[in-house]
């Protein structure tokens, strides 16, 4: 039984499950054409190390990441239509990788429940 007192990001293993995570979730995310064209002309490493702050934060971890820089850096890509139906292929990818990583159903389903939590902001750009 886990310790009630333990952050999703703990009980997922971490900053080196984290960083798995993020790495895999890009090389799909990358590979989708649905969603390609919105990291057109963008720097991915630095969206990367951006992602890897924000998972942490979300799942409980220590990170320097701001709720508010959501919307900031959603927006351009709302106004060139992203929607829900991208904020879902995302979400999607990201349970495949932590299923791939062999991460306990309930943990992945803490995880997507803690990402929809950011639908509104991500998508009010």
């Amino acid at each position: 039984m886990t310790c009630p007192f333990k952050t999703l990001y703990e009980r997922i293993g971490g900053q080196a499950a984290v960083l798995a995570t993020v790495t895999k979730l890009y090389g799909k995310i990358l590979e989708d054409e649905r969603l390609i064209p919105f990291f057109e002309n963008i720097d991915v490493e630095k969206l990367r190390s951006s992602q890897y702050e924000f998972v942490k934060k979300a799942f409980g971890g220590p990170s320097a990441f701001q709720n508010q820089d959501i919307r900031r850096a959603h927006a351009n890509l709302v106004k060139n239509g992203l929607n829900s139906e991208h904020f879902d292929l995302v979400a999607g990818h990201l349970q495949s990788v932590l299923k791939e990583l062999n991460v306990p159903e309930d943990m992945i389903t803490e995880a997507l429940l803690i990402i929809d939590s950011t639908r509104d902001d991500v998508l009010k750009g």
